[in-house]
Parts: structure tokens; C-alpha cells; sequence
């Protein structure tokens, strides 16, 4: 299939989606959207065990698109922007050192209990896993996902401090979570040889400071060039060049992408609103940017959806991904309680913060496209449908209960 003919499936499947959910199930756009093509994907697989085995053709056409290249070279950077633009620069700074120790403390703590717990419990379930492949999981499981986090968030309704704090959080960590993974599969794989702490600060610094600096550096030029321009048009197509253009620099300079979109998002979200644009401007920029992340969020949630028919579901997998749900809210529990107990010898934190927090930090698209990186191997099946029930189960039912969760927990004592 050509490029033009997979967007042309993947839109023409997303608006189905979407009108049928709006008749008929009524869920948010994105959960509901994945809810049809869960449904969809389901009655493919009860299909062919009836005779009418359709699997060839929906695999030729999910094979054709590669999920993790589509999100992970296509569509974050979009979708990271489109997030951070929003996001108020003087509120983060005021949440910076809760933000900075959940995204990287509480992502190795978690990462490390993830591992260790899931690795002493797989034996109850049947599956054999090692150790260094349960860490693996870990890496890509513990980063909270930005994108499920902003496309559900916003109809939660907690305080501002909290959904800044949740969301600069799962902004950031994509960054510390990349450097650990890479570090952990090449580890498991062999293939990182026997990599030094020495040289996992160098990657991290490398990953995370250099795609920090990389997006100052990058949204001050843009920053510039809309200074001196008063037309929303042009002015949309730069903001365009530079995610499009600077997620792709920061890729062939090895630096992390989605940090450098981030940073470079705020910059204009906050100094390029306030002193580079127009009324006028400002309004288009915001309903085209926030056009855009609704419909990259509703395509990459059918995509996860779809996702079903590629997944090796025997029972044994299925039910080591039903124990590590627990095992990973236990881990964000443990990863986010350790930071914030600690600050608030400093700080007072509201009621229900940390239950918000843990209970609040999705997993989504990013953790089932990492997964899908890992090279064939033996352990390679078990990890992606581990982590994809994990996923589905923080979408499904995570998502569609925080803000009522959120309501509850905040009206008891913390």
C-alpha cells in the first residue's frame, strides 16, 4: 500500500468509528474509537475460527503501517506539541522539582520494581521470563504516556497544580524512560555490550540535556521568525516546520526528540503567545493545533485497538499481563509516594495527590511501540502482550474512571 492509501484506511476507519460510537456506545471520542475497533479486532479473530479467516488481510494492511515507527517517527512529535503548547510555563516552574524528581527518580524506582516483582510472580502463571527481560518491561511500562494522559485528562477536573504536576510529568519522562530502555534491552539483548554507569549518564545526558538544550535552541528561532511576522497562515506553517523539522534534527543528532518538542512547545506556547503573536493568530494557531491532536489522538487509539490482531494471545501471556496490572500500580504507587512523601517536609500537597497521581498516570500508545521494538526473540511475544493488556486495562479502565476517582479521593483526607 502507498502512503496515501494507508492514511486514507486509517482516517476512513477513525470517522467510522467515530460516528458509531456517537450513535451508539457514547464513550469519549478515544476510548470510544478503540472500544469499536477492539470490537472490530475481536470479531476478525471469532471469524476465522468460524471458517472466514480475514486475519491475512487486516495483517497486510497493520504490517504495511509498522505501529511503532507511525507513532514513534510520526505522530509524537505532533502530538507532544500540540500538549505542551497549552501548558503555562510560571505554573510548571512552581511544580519543577516534583516534576523533575517523578521524572526521573520515580521512573527507575518504578522501572526497577516493576522488574523484580513481575519477574519473583511469573512463575504462578507459567511464563518464563528473565530477569533482565522483566527490567526491559519495566523501562517501557513505568513512563506515564503523555498522549493518554493529555486526551483524557482535561475531563478529570482536578486542581490546576495537580493536572500541571501529572502532566509535565508525563511530558518530560519519555526522555529518562528512552535512555533506561535502551540501556536495559541492550543489556538483556547483549547487544549493550557491558555499558558502564558512566556511560549511562553520558546517554542520558546526551538523550535528555541535549534534546532540552536542542528545543531552547530551536523554539528561539521559531520565536524569532513569528516576531516578525503578523500572519496567522505563515505563521502556523513555521510552527509546523519546527516539529516536523526539529523532531528530525534532534533524531540524526541522537538527542531526544520528544524533549526537544516539549521545550521547544512551551517556548512558543507561553513567550511566542505573549510577545510574538496576535489575537487573531493565537486564536487560529490554538484551533489548529488543537484539530490536529484530536484527530492524530482518535487515529492512534484505533490504531491501538487494532493492535489485537497482531498480539500472540495464549492464555499464559494474557494472564501474566492480568498480573502485572497490579504489579505496575503498585510500582507507580511506591515511585510517585517516595518523591512527594519526601517533599512535603517542604511543601503541602492536596488531599488524595498521591492516589490522583498513581491511579492518573496512563499508560498508552508509546509503551506498546517500544515494545514492539524489541528484536524477535523468545521473549519478545510475552513482553508486547504483557504490555499491551497492561495498556488496555489503563485506558479502558483507568481513563474512563480517574475523574470520578479523582472527585472522590480529593473530598478525604490525604
Amino acid at each position: 500500500m502507498t502512503i496515501f492509501q494507508i492514511i486514507a484506511v486509517l482516517l476512513s476507519l477513525t470517522a467510522a468509528f467515530g460516528v458509531i460510537n456517537y450513535h451508539f456506545i457514547k464513550l469519549p471520542t478515544m476510548v470510544g474509537v478503540m472500544v469499536v475497533a477492539l470490537i472490530m479486532a475481536s470479531t476478525i479473530l471469532g471469524l476465522s475460527h468460524a471458517g472466514l479467516d480475514l486475519r491475512p488481510w487486516a495483517h497486510a494492511v497493520l504490517d504495511t503501517i509498522d505501529f511503532d515507527k507511525a507513532l514513534l517517527d510520526g505522530m509524537l512529535s505532533f502530538l507532544l506539541f500540540a500538549g505542551a503548547l497549552h501548558l503555562d510555563l510560571g505554573q510548571l516552574r512552581d511544580e519543577a522539582w516534583t516534576v523533575a524528581l517523578l521524572a526521573t527518580v520515580g521512573v527507575v524506582t518504578a522501572t526497577a520494581t516493576v522488574g523484580v516483582v513481575l519477574w519473583l510472580g511469573l512463575s504462578w502463571v507459567g511464563v518464563e521470563l528473565s530477569l533482565p527481560y522483566c527490567l526491559v518491561f519495566g523501562a517501557l511500562i513505568s513512563p506515564t504516556d503523555p498522549i493518554a494522559v493529555l486526551g483524557i485528562l482535561r475531563q478529570a477536573k482536578v486542581p490546576k497544580s495537580l493536572e500541571v504536576r501529572i502532566t509535565g510529568e508525563s511530558l518530560f519522562n519519555d526522555g529518562v524512560g528512552v535512555v533506561v530502555f535502551i540501556a536495559v534491552l541492550g543489556f538483556a539483548t547483549g547487544s549493550g555490550g557491558n555499558s558502564s554507569t558512566r556511560e549511562v549518564g553520558l546517554l542520558f545526558l546526551q538523550e535528555a540535556v541535549g534534546g532540552a538544550v536542542f528545543g531552547l535552541l530551536i523554539g528561539f528561532m521559531a520565536y524569532r521568525v513569528l516576531k516578525g511576522i503578523d500572519d496567522y497562515r505563515v505563521e502556523i506553517m513555521v510552527t509546523l516546520a519546527l516539529v516536523t523539522g526539529g523532531y528530525a534534527l534532534a533524531s540524526l543528532m541522537h538527542t531526544s526528540g520528544p524533549i526537544a518538542i516539549v521545550v521547544a512547545g512551551l517556548l512558543i506556547g507561553n513567550q511566542g503567545r505573549k510577545f510574538a503573536m496576535s489575537k487573531k493568530t493565537r486564536d487560529n494557531l490554538d484551533a489548529f493545533w488543537e484539530i490536529t491532536d484530536e484527530i492524530l489522538n482518535a487515529v492512534l487509539f484505533v490504531l491501538i485497538g487494532l493492535e489485537l490482531l497482531l498480539i500472540d494471545l495464549r492464555i499464559s501471556y494474557v494472564l501474566a499481563g492480568l498480573l502485572a496490572i497490579p504489579i505496575v500500580l503498585f510500582s507507580r504507587f511506591v515511585s510517585v509516594g517516595g518523591p512527594i512523601a519526601a517533599m512535603r517536609l517542604r511543601r503541602k500537597f492536596g488531599r488524595g495527590t498521591i492516589r490522583i497521581m498513581t491511579w492518573g498516570g496512563l499508560r498508552g500508545g508509546i509503551s506498546v511501540a517500544l515494545a514492539l521494538t524489541i528484536p524477535p526473540g523468545p521473549h519478545r511475544d510475552a513482553v508486547v502482550t504483557v504490555t499491551y493488556v497492561v495498556v488496555l486495562f489503563s485506558i479502558l479502565v483507568q481513563g474512563m474512571t480517574v475523574a470520578p476517582a479523582a472527585r472522590r479521593w480529593m473530598d478525604r483526607p490525604a
